[in-house]
């Protein structure tokens, strides 16, 4: 009979939470300890503070297991290579201590450019990629897990530390050396790990938590058996705290066998979207030994849970294992602290969301009720009814126009690009940006006086208009060949445009850290979506006005805006899709209509919503290149349509990318040193592989720019180049942008006389 909560299981809890705390403590505390305004001592004692009050009220809200070394100063992946003593010798070598080292492997210094930076599987999460190659040497150079067992043991708190699993880590890297592959490093690695886990184990640690989320995605036989042969290591170890495996995002795959076979002690799995992986767990007999978590608190999205459907997925394992709990499907890294925060809100809608906070509370609740205790679930089926019957998440009217609306086609890019060549006039290798620039202390004292109603409508604009003016004057200066308008008004490119689109609610609390002291607050898109008036058509016009040189508009697209909100889960997402790109449309319309000839519509989160699985793969590029179509094809052959796509992983959806028509195509590749343009030979448009990577504080001189520049003409005809950032300039320094824009004019004009 499989039990359920006993003792020695891990019982209901959470994968992780999340780590910037509920009023961005920990992104202050970053940003004044770079600015050399507080010291070390003063940036650990924010941390030490935050994790006390994390695991002081996952104790009292109830659960039996509390996780601990989720906390990070910037990202765990980072946290896990410098643990292993596998921080390159560039940053090593520094003599800093452990943190800024760390630091500079994040942020890079001037001769010590960053680690690369890429998206957490399928989420808006960055993470630090890994340098890896065959003279790496693994050590136990750190205590941090140790260090934060003790810390909440000093407490009173018993906590379950949590670590990346040594397969996903091997996966995630980058190998240094061409032919080479880090998973070849496994068995190197290993005994690290049993050495961090014996040390674990004589601590008192009665439990270790090991993320393997590598394997929701497709994985190959011998990376199969990669985890076969790790957790076979680690499992017939003596002198160890019981493990627990999990495999969050999606679907497992081959490798929930793997992991059901392994001498493991429990195994969780996200059984909060894919139905058919619920069915395949549910008749695993492998699983009759383990305890398994059954993660159907979705730890992605913020909809309060449907407790039937909940206990209907977790009920499907009794009987197949030996022990069956409660879990979110994933960390609640992705989601905001606590909706009780959010008094901006609806009320009604407001109902029917659930936080971080009230996710430990739905865990608690479900828990309960599936060890068959008397609990009332009323509240939490009432929400979700109310939800499903609310007739206002509809407009009639926006269907029926998608009933219509189709995608409109486009001449050759080949004509397109004459027609547009004769409008704009452009030099060889136009220089550019990606949108936004630096935005100043005053910038934000002015939005923050409005949005307080210290400073009247009249009062923001003239403002912005200054700032936009002050922006102009100064890429004319700088001598770029297009120019934006700077974004002086828009506070984040998602939140923009979701606060003047129906069918989305913002917050005013709910920040997601989405790397390093970089957070969000991702919108609510929670009905039918339409646009009332135009959302950037008065801003770029003032920019034009004021320069005889192209002004790009600036718009965010469909795929990017779905990305980067949390999304309605009652209808496809390709049908929510298509309603956002009709309202894009309607704005690329109007930007043309008032003069504006480049219009840049970026997503970056392309890559970032693909599927794991490549089964998954077509129906989403269909979709999502359809809705990128329907936003942009609607213009003139003059008019020239640019897409921004960074840190996305860009040879994996060049087919998508190509298909998606743009006339430019804006990448991120300076951190890669171009790397990634060894896919492009075929890619018949133009390309902006970036240049400058605007996520280090470091200033690239003229001399590397044009390197780079060379080496794309290497691979890219010099006739579709342009030369830009890597990405938004909004969350660097105008100490740092200007002159890195000034070496990126000096290069490209060096490369332009060897070219002539």
């Amino acid at each position: 009979m499989t039990e359920i909560g006993t003792v020695g299981t891990v019982g209901t809890t959470v994968l992780g939470y999340p780590r910037i705390g509920p009023d961005r403590e920990l992104k202050r505390a970053l940003e004044r300890y770079w600015a050399h305004e507080i010291d070390q001592v003063a940036l650990l004692e924010t941390g030490r503070e935050l994790r006390e009050r994390t695991w002081r009220d996952l104790a009292a809200a109830g659960l039996d297991s509390i996780p601990a070394g989720t906390f990070s100063h910037y990202d765990h992946v980072l946290d896990t290579a410098e643990l292993f003593g596998a921080l390159p010798a560039r940053f090593t070598g520094l003599g800093l201590s452990p943190l800024d080292t760390c630091f500079a492997a994040a942020r890079g210094g001037q001769d010590a450019p960053a680690l690369e930076m890429t998206k957490w599987f399928d989420t808006n999460y960055h993470y630090l990629v890994p340098e890896l190659g065959p003279d790496t040497t693994f050590t136990l150079a750190g205590t941090k897990p140790l260090d934060e067992y003790r810390e909440a043991k000093a407490l009173g708190i018993e906590t379950r530390p949590v670590l990346v699993g040594p397969v996903t880590f091997l996966l995630l890297a980058k190998s240094t050396t061409a032919g080479f592959r880090p998973l070849d490093l496994l068995d190197t690695l290993l005994p690290r790990y049993v050495d961090l886990l014996h040390r674990l184990h004589a601590a008192g640690a009665d439990w270790v938590q090991l993320d393997e989320p590598a394997f929701a995605a497709d994985r190959t036989e011998a990376e199969l058996n990669a985890l076969i042969r790790a957790y076979h290591w680690l499992g017939k170890e003596t002198g160890r705290p019981k493990l627990l495996v999990t495999g969050s995002f999606g679907h497992l795959g081959r490798a929930l066998g793997v992991l059901a076979r392994a001498p493991i002690e429990a195994l969780a799995v996200d059984l909060a979207g894919d139905e058919s992986f619920v069915d395949a767990v549910a008749t695993e007999p492998a699983l009759r030994d383990k305890e398994v978590l059954a993660g159907v608190v979705d730890g992605r999205n913020v909809w309060r849970t449907d407790p039937d459907r909940a206990l209907g997925r977790a009920a499907t394992l009794l009987g197949v294992a030996k022990s069956v709990s409660v879990a979110t499907s994933c960390s609640l890294l992705h989601v905001p602290y606590d909706v009780e925060r959010e008094h901006g809100l609806h009320p009604r809608l407001r109902g029917w969301l659930a936080f971080a906070r009230q996710k430990v509370d739905e865990v608690v609740l479900l828990g309960r009720a599936l060890r068959g205790e008397d609990v009332d679930l009323s509240p939490a089926r009432q929400a979700v009814a109310d939800r499903a019957a609310a007739a206002e998440l509809v407009d009639e009217q926006v269907r029926a126009r998608l009933e219509t609306a189709d995608v409109t086609a486009r001449p050759p890019y080949v004509e397109r690009a004459k027609a547009q060549q004769a409008a704009l006039g452009l030099p060889l290798l136009p220089t550019t940006t990606i949108g936004s620039f630096p935005q100043t202390a005053d910038v934000r004292k002015a939005r923050a006086a409005h949005r307080a109603g210290r400073l009247d409508d009249a009062g923001y604009e003239a403002a912005m208009r200054a700032e936009i003016e002050r922006v102009v004057r100064l890429q004319e200066d700088l001598g770029l060949d297009v120019l934006v308008h700077g974004e002086p008004e828009r506070n984040d490119m998602v939140q923009y445009f979701a606060e003047q689109l129906a069918g989305f609610a913002v917050t005013t609390q709910g920040w997601v850290q989405s790397y390093g002291s970089r957070c969000v607050r991702p919108p609510i898109l929670y009905g039918d979506v339409s646009r009332p008036a135009p959302m950037t058509v008065p801003w770029t016009r003032h920019a034009q006005s004021l320069t005889a040189k192209p002004v790009k508009g600036m718009l965010t697209g469909p795929v990017t805006i779905l990305a980067w909100s949390f999304v309605r889960d009652d209808q496809p997402l390709a049908d929510t899709a298509r309603q956002v790109a009709l309202a894009v449309r309607d704005e690329v319309s109007d930007l043309e209509a008032t003069g504006i000839r480049i219009i840049q519509v970026d997503e970056p989160a392309l890559r970032e919503l693909l599927p794991l699985r490549r089964s998954g793969h077509d129906g989403y590029l269909r979709w999502a290149v359809s809705a990128f179509r329907l936003a942009t094809s609607g213009v003139a052959d003059a008019t020239q349509i640019h897409t921004h796509l960074c840190y996305s992983e860009f040879g994996e959806v060049l087919s998508a990318i190509d298909a998606l028509d743009a006339d430019v195509t804006s990448i991120e590749a300076a951190r890669s040193k171009m790397e990634v343009l060894t896919g492009l030979a075929g890619f018949g448009r133009g390309v902006g592989p970036g240049v400058y990577d605007i996520h280090s504080p470091r200033v690239p001189d003229a001399g590397e720019i044009a390197a780079l520049v060379r080496t794309a003409l290497g691979a890219v005809p010099a006739g579709r180049v342009w030369v830009n950032p890597d990405c938004g300039l909004k969350t660097r320094g105008y100490r740092e942008v200007e002159p890195a824009l000034e070496n990126l004019v000096a290069a490209v004009r060096e490369v332009r006389a060897g070219l002539a």
